[in-house]
This record gives C-alpha cells, sequence and structure tokens, in this order.
C-alpha cells in the first residue's frame, strides 16, 4: 500500500492526471503554433491539421468514421448536444425516450428537462447487481419510441450493462441508441459497429487527458440539431473557435489509450487485488454484491463501522476516495445509484485507479 504519509489519489473515476506525453503534445499549440483552425493562412492549417490528427485518433479508438467524431467541452455537454439535438431534429418521429434511474444525472436532468417540453421518458430500474432487464427494455418501446439512452458502465458502481445486447434490440426496433461511455472508453474495449451504437460520449479528462474537452460520436445518417449557434466549426453542429490545444490533447489520450489498454487493465487488476486485500484483512469494509460485475478500475466498499463521510474525513486514512459522483461534490447526499443498490448507502464508498 502507499505510504502512509502520503496522501493515495484513489479517485480517477472523477479525474485523472494528464499523462506528459499528453501534456506535451499540446503545449506548442498554446504558443507557436496559436493560430485558428478557420483561417485559412499557413498558421490556420497547421492547427486543423493537427485538429483532423486528432479527430483520427478518437475514431480509431472506438471504431468509427473520423466525420463521425464532434469536440465538445466535456461528456456533460455531449450528452446534451446529443439527448436535446435528436429530440429537437426527430420530435416529429416520436416523443418517448427510455433511460434508467441509475444513469448519469447529465443524462436525468437532460430527461427531465425535455419532460417539461412534452417528451414522454421511462426510467428502467435495475436489479440489486445494477443491470437492466432486456426484457423491461424491449417492453418499454413503443411505436413513439425514438431514442434509447443507457451508459456503458455506470460511473459511481463500475457496473457494465450488456450493451451489445441493447443496441441490437434498438436496431430490431429502429430506434436511436446513445450511451454515456465516460467510464468505458480506455478501461475496455468500445466499439461502436460491434455495439451498434448511434451515438456515444465521453471525456478527455478520463483518459489521462486535460479537463474542459469531449467527444460526441454521432452515426452517419444520424440528424441532431446544434444547440450552440454562430459558426460551421464541428460540421455545423457545435459553433466556436476550435480549442486546439485541448483537442490535439485528447486526441493524444486516445492514441495512447488505445494503444496501452491491455496493460493498463493488468495493472487495475493488481491494484484492485491489492485495495480489497487491504480493506478486507483489515475489517475495514466488505465488497458489495455487485463487485463481480464491475469494471476492474472501479470498486466499491460496505464500511462496516462509519459512514462514508466520516471516514473520508476521517484523518486516520489518508486516501483520496468518493462517495458517489463527482458531480454531487458539495451537495453531501448520499448517491441515487447505491440507493438503488444498498440497503446501507451511507456506508458506501467508491474507489477507482
Amino acid at each position: 500500500m502507499e505510504n502512509n504519509n502520503l496522501i493515495a489519489y484513489w479517485d480517477n473515476a472523477a479525474s485523472t492526471m494528464v499523462d506528459k506525453r499528453v501534456l506535451e503534445s499540446m503545449l506548442p499549440y498554446f504558443s507557436e503554433l496559436y493560430g485558428n483552425s478557420s483561417s485559412s493562412h499557413h498558421y490556420g492549417s497547421i492547427a486543423k491539421s493537427a485538429i483532423d490528427e486528432a479527430r483520427e485518433n478518437v475514431s480509431n479508438l472506438i471504431n468509427a468514421q473520423t466525420k463521425e467524431i464532434i469536440f465538445t467541452s466535456g461528456a456533460t455537454e455531449s450528452i446534451n448536444l446529443a439527448l436535446k439535438g435528436f429530440i429537437e431534429e426527430n420530435f416529429e418521429s416520436g416523443n418517448h425516450i427510455i433511460t434508467v434511474k441509475s444513469e448519469h444525472k447529465a443524462v436525468l436532468e437532460s430527461c427531465e428537462y425535455l419532460e417539461k417540453r412534452g417528451i414522454s421518458v421511462t426510467y428502467l430500474d435495475v436489479d440489486e447487481n445494477g443491470h437492466i432487464s432486456l426484457n423491461d427494455l424491449k417492453e418499454s418501446i413503443t411505436s413513439r419510441t425514438i431514442l434509447i439512452a443507457i451508459m456503458y458502465v455506470n460511473n459511481e458502481v463500475g457496473v457494465i450493462q450488456p450493451i451489445k445486447e441493447i443496441g441490437q434490440i434498438a436496431k430490431e426496433n429502429s430506434v436511436a441508441f446513445f450511451c454515456d461511455a465516460t467510464q468505458a472508453i480506455g478501461k475496455i474495449n468500445v466499439d461502436v459497429i460491434e455495439d451498434n451504437i448511434d451515438m456515444l460520449a465521453f471525456s478527455g479528462h478520463k483518459i489521462y487527458g486535460p479537463k474542459g474537452i469531449g467527444v460526441l460520436y454521432k452515426r452517419n445518417g444520424i440528424s441532431i440539431a446544434p444547440l450552440i449557434h454562430g459558426g460551421n466549426q464541428e460540421f455545423s453542429l457545435r459553433a466556436g473557435t476550435s480549442n486546439t490545444p485541448l483537442i490535439v490533447g485528447i486526441g493524444k489520450a486516445s492514441l495512447l489509450a488505445k494503444n496501452e489498454i491491455h496493460v493498463r487493465q493488468e495493472n487495475a487488476i493488481k491494484k484492485r487485488i491489492e485495495i480489497i486485500e487491504h480493506f478486507i484483512n483489515n475489517e475495514i469494509g466488505i465488497l458489495p454484491k455487485w463487485e463481480k460485475f464491475q469494471i476492474p478500475n472501479i470498486l466499491n466498499i460496505e464500511l462496516i463501522s462509519c459512514n462514508s463521510i466520516d471516514f473520508m474525513n476521517s484523518q486516520i486514512y489518508k486516501m483520496a476516495i468518493s462517495n458517489g459522483s463527482a458531480c454531487n461534490s458539495g451537495l453531501f447526499e448520499v448517491s441515487h445509484v447505491f440507493r438503488l443498490l444498498s440497503k446501507r448507502p451511507e456506508n458506501i464508498i467508491r474507489i477507482s485507479f
């Protein structure tokens, strides 16, 4: 285990450090190569070429085409663009969305917003292991269903949904399938073709890239309306001067994620075993029942003798961990996902590495 005099950073599901190789790739575009990629001169061409290369690296990571990659400010914006943009563009074809009660709040609050504007939303339950029922999904589809929004890996409990099967159900019913893959990208193989995914979102800062940059994959043939107007950047779906340094950063991070995924998986499994042994052998906590369905790098512990807030505030345990999503920070409320899965949700912590 880490030196007790240091704080061990075990909150990588909230954010990772920027890889030094990623930082080095970005630096020239802050100062030396500062041209606007929309400009027609030499400096603009350099920036555009760098963005094109980054787009190719991102597309290769998920087996997409470069013209299907849209750069945004992060997964939250990508989610909003996908859900709201798709509904605005396609509401004449239907008014029903299917999602899951354990989704990230960016999805849940976008759906709540759309409900206020007349869209019907079905919120699927999850079982004790955090999985949806594929039969419930099938039975929820109606003639007015136009979009299914289900995340690949849950950000708080790390449970992997049967994405390929969900994508096939959507495809068979001619329903678009959006997937928040923020916690899956770079940790497990994600293939938008094999998984039958029509739209997908993720962020740079979850894969050793910078904050403030994200991706929306949109399959060719899927139409969405832009949320931001004022230019033709990102195929006229996200107006505004391209953030070249951050785009270069997520491109480099995507390249490294693809090339190093197996090493990262092996390291995560080793660290997982080490952490489990520490908590179990010292009788600090027990493993929840959904542990065997988790992605390797996210681990939940049910604390035995105290709640998560007391544990995190204790000076005895010098660890940077969480008791839910970082999007809820400062609220000090029990995670909605933990409430769905545990009888003692206030005692659950998330460790991610």
